[in-house]
């Protein structure tokens, strides 16, 4: 049995890939909850915390299988993954379902209407270790299960994924005050992390050996504040593309506005409104992919960020006027000047700021034709902030700029001779990071990683 949830308005593709789907998907039927048997004969460990759990053993835990069975959802990672994208398949184990208590009802997986969802996999042939994930943007749980659930299942590591608390483009309605809902992210994953621990030891018969944190955009935001903020539950992390939140700029609040008012005039011909593009950050080159961004992400990504920590710019209205035009004025997110807001602003912003000062190993991989969070104002950005931060930090860190990739594989699709896909990238990342971690075998300087060598598969290949 199937429950579908219903569906919702699908918004553009990119807005998707970054901030969350809400296409119809099926999910799994309950077939236990709490501790015992379920149907199948599967024994269920209590998740620590959880409010709700059911469970249901699978042949195949990967999307090879979970995509046919319902027990995942493909909408919540549409856009993420290159045309041509071969994942490893074939590993048996248990599925955990469920959510922590929680006052918000943004995600309706399983019919449940009910955020702070998670879902724990638990693979028969455990090495282990333990992989934990957010969702990039605001996504569900589902959404890393092609970039990093597949994957590391396949390695052998249980792997747990929350929805960081609340999903869909009206994060701002969660919580009591500006900038809420982004600090509940930080708690979820916390949440989630020390839960699938409990329940990894429960089920196995020992806690995880070690856990690594993974994540891209949002989810690579969360990565970052987990190693700085909460080291003790971590061995290391994945970083891919993460989005950068500081007090001052460079941050997204001042560059997607950016992109706003220089865009049009640059598709008007007007002169100069090129330069003024990558005087903002986005990158000489990375020209054709401006027209996609600007129709689908650039503008609700700002709406739904400055929204979140700053509702006072539009009154009352919500989540301001999408596309309005430069000269607006006041309440236009395409003339928001992070700049020139009140210091209150900017402290809600600090509240959710990260910092550089690493505690556990990290691998950040950003892309150089990223033009959702240009690298020159995020990736470039927090590598300096880290070495800034002191020689202990700076050891931590290693830093792979990867040339031509972009912030979703998706565009590889559409654009094959401009865009690499970067999944093959993270993959060689988290076993450089599992070998940096177990074996004390160091990875290679930060450097920025050439272009696929000619006669090479970019779907495929890459070396840091």
């Amino acid at each position: 049995m199937r429950i579908v949830r219903p569906l919702g308005v699908m918004t553009a593709l990119l807005l998707t890939a970054t901030l969350g789907s809400t296409a119809a998907s099926a999910v799994p039927a309950e077939s236990a909850s709490g501790e015992g048997a379920n149907g199948a004969g599967c024994t269920v460990p209590r998740v620590p915390g959880a409010e709700k759990v059911i469970g249901a053993c699978l042949t195949d835990l990967t999307t090879a299988g979970t995509v046919g069975s319902g027990h995942t959802d493909p909408a919540d990672w549409a856009g993420l993954v290159a045309p041509g994208t071969v994942n490893p398949s074939g590993v048996k184990g248990l599925q955990l379902d469920g959510y922590f208590p929680d006052t918000s009802t943004t995600n309706t997986n399983h019919g449940w209407n009910h955020d702070s969802q998670f879902v724990i996999r638990l693979p028969e042939r455990w090495n282990g270790g333990l992989v934990v994930a957010g969702p990039p943007g605001v996504r569900e749980q589902y959404a890393n299960d092609r970039i990093i659930g597949d994957h590391a299942l396949a390695r052998g590591f249980a792997y747990a994924a929350t929805d960081k608390g609340n999903t869909g483009p009206l994060i701002h309605r969660d919580g009591i005050r500006p900038g809420d809902a982004v600090a509940e992210w930080h708690t979820r994953l916390t949440q989630l992390t020390v839960a699938a621990k409990q329940t990894a030891a429960r089920h196995y018969g020992h806690k995880p050996a070690r856990t690594y944190v993974a994540g891209t955009s949002a989810a690579g935001y969360l990565v970052r504040w987990q190693l700085e903020n909460r080291p003790g539950l971590y061995t290391g992390g994945i970083d891919w593309s993460g989005l950068l939140i500081t007090r001052d700029a460079p941050n997204i609040l001042d560059t997607a506005p950016a992109a706003l008012r220089a865009y049009p005039r640059y598709r008007a011909g007007e002169p100069g409104a090129r330069e003024a593009m990558h005087e903002a950050g986005y990158p000489a080159g990375s020209e054709p992919l401006w027209e996609f961004h600007h129709r689908s992400a650039w503008d609700a990504l700002q709406r739904t960020l400055r929204e979140e920590v700053d509702p006072g710019y539009d009154g009352a209205k919500e989540a301001g006027t999408p596309f309005c035009p430069e000269g607006t004025g006041a309440g236009c997110d395409t003339d928001y000047v992070y700049a020139d807001r009140p210091a209150t602003v900017h402290d809600t912003v600090e509240r959710l700021s990260l910092t550089g000062k690493l505690k556990r190993p990290l691998i950040t991989l950003h892309g150089t034709l990223d033009v959702l969070l240009p690298i020159t104002r995020s990736g470039d950005t927090y590598a300096d902030m880290v070495d800034e931060s002191g020689r202990h930090a700076k050891s931590l860190h290693r830093y792979y700029r990867i040339t031509a990739g972009t912030h979703t594989d998706g565009l590889h699709g559409s654009h094959p001779g401009l865009v690499r896909p970067m999944l093959p990238c993270f993959n060689a990342a988290f076993d450089a990071m599992t070998a940096w971690t177990t074996q004390g075998v160091t990875p290679p300087s930060s450097r920025t990683v050439p272009a696929p060598p000619a006669g090479s598969d970019p779907v495929e290949d890459c070396t840091l």
